[in-house]
């Protein structure tokens, strides 16, 4: 019964034993997705700014169509557009201080 048993105990440790010759660091992967993603944070912080951008020019006439139309409760208006403004520069800022550059 040992003599059965033995060659399929050897036949295991071995495979368990070459499983982590053929395991890999990962180390060339991570820095490749790292210069990748490094690449993509300038458009995208230019694309954000943009945004804010125009959302700051559309908030800044919707403002000044209620202001002009006799409207007294505009400033509700305006903190919310010039709140979805600061969010987006700062969200920008953050991005590149993530990434480091």
């Amino acid at each position: 019964m040992f003599n059965k048993t033995k060659p399929w105990w050897a036949s295991a440790i071995l495979l368990l034993l070459s499983a982590q010759t053929f395991a890999q660091s990962g180390v060339n992967g991570l820095t490749t997705a790292t210069s990748t993603l490094k690449t993509y944070v300038d458009p995208v912080t230019n694309i954000t700014l943009v945004i804010g951008g125009i959302v700051g020019i559309v908030g800044a006439i919707r403002v000044y169509s209620k202001w002009n139309s006799g409207d007294q409760d505009i400033n509700k208006e305006l903190m919310g557009w010039g709140g979805s403004c600061v969010l987006l520069v700062v969200s920008a800022l953050v991005v590149k201080a993530f990434f480091g550059l």
